[in-house]
């Protein structure tokens, strides 16, 4: 099962909650997953359509408990989609007029006229629990989410202009006619699942982004590593060349005795670290101490090829 899928199913199972917010996840349901058709003299019929038998299930205890519909449920088998089947709840003629009444989404004159009302329908947004319970089944009937082991991908596709309008704070972009609204990073995630209720689902993305940001971490140190590795056989290989040209130049027996030792131990242990070229000492020498030695012989040795660049300069004949 997906992440998107497991999150949904966790949804779907949680209680219906309060009168009020039933009738949100009605109208963002609607929204996403229903459609109205016009019969004429004021009758209208409502559907919802979706795969999801979960959604479906809680799509039917949410017209029962709220509005006592019980609607007519039926699947379409779709050929041309590996068989795929299609969950299809029907409300009557007087059930969806009353349902939408309810929704705000329709308005009925004096006369008995019915309208579809497609301004925003703020009855659904104005309680903090109607706007998680709004926001919730804006998800399950038109959102996915991206595993968090991949990526950071959590977005809900509006057909309808409303919709996206209702679901502020959200950013959006447009794609292929259909507006998206969508959420890139983890904590954004994270958050939107504890507002629609998705508690565990909260602890499954973060158990990832922990295990994430201690393998990057991991990586970092790993690749630290290997770059002060690259960086320590670097200069090493440098003071070997510099002590062979001194001692083929000059020869050891010139320097005072504690930089002979080094000298000679450098030439022998060309791999190892000033840590560890200080442990081959009798006794052993500190990091700092064999620094300290290193850069008094590499600055002699240096002040020796500057005076012999000098020398064999004067002895230069003129032409």
């Amino acid at each position: 099962m997906s992440f998107s899928a497991t999150v949904k199913d966790e949804l779907c199972r949680l209680e219906l909650g309060k009168s009020c917010c039933m009738l949100s996840e009605l109208a963002a349901l609607y929204r996403t997953s229903g459609s109205l058709t016009f019969h004429g003299g004021g009758r209208v019929q409502v559907q919802y359509r979706v795969e999801n038998t979960a959604l479906a299930r809680r799509i039917f205890r949410l017209l029962t408990a709220r509005m006592a519909i019980t609607p007519r449920l039926h699947y379409v088998q779709h050929a041309r989609l590996g068989g795929r089947r299609t969950c299809v709840l029907t409300i009557g003629d007087e059930d969806s007029q009353r349902l939408m009444l309810a929704l705000h989404l329709i308005d009925k004159d004096e006369n008995g006229v019915v309208s579809y009302r497609r301004t925003i329908v703020r009855h659904h947004l104005t309680r903090q629990c109607c706007r998680r319970a709004y926001l919730r089944a804006a998800f399950l009937g038109a959102g996915t989410m991206t595993s968090p082991d991949k990526d950071y991908h959590f977005e809900i596709t509006a057909s309808e202009p409303g919709l996206v309008r209702e679901l502020t704070r959200v950013l959006t972009f447009q794609r292929k006619g259909q507006t998206v609204l969508y959420l890139k990073g983890a904590q954004q995630i994270s958050d939107c699942l504890a507002l629609m209720g998705a508690s565990g689902s909260v602890f499954a993305l973060e158990d990832v982004r922990i295990r994430k940001q201690a393998r990057g971490a991991a990586n970092r140190a790993i690749n630290c590593d290997e770059h002060n590795s690259e960086k320590m056989l670097n200069a090493a290989q440098q003071q070997v060349s510099a002590i062979r040209w001194y001692t083929i130049a000059h020869g050891l027996r010139e320097l005072p005795p504690a930089l002979q030792e080094i000298a000679r131990l450098r030439l022998e242990n060309v791999d190892l670290s000033l840590t560890e070229l200080g442990a081959q000492f009798d006794p052993p020498l500190s990091k700092s101490a064999v620094n300290h030695r290193m850069r008094r012989l590499m600055l002699l040795i240096q002040q020796a090829e500057e005076a012999d660049r000098k020398e064999a300069a004067e002895q230069k004949p003129d032409k």
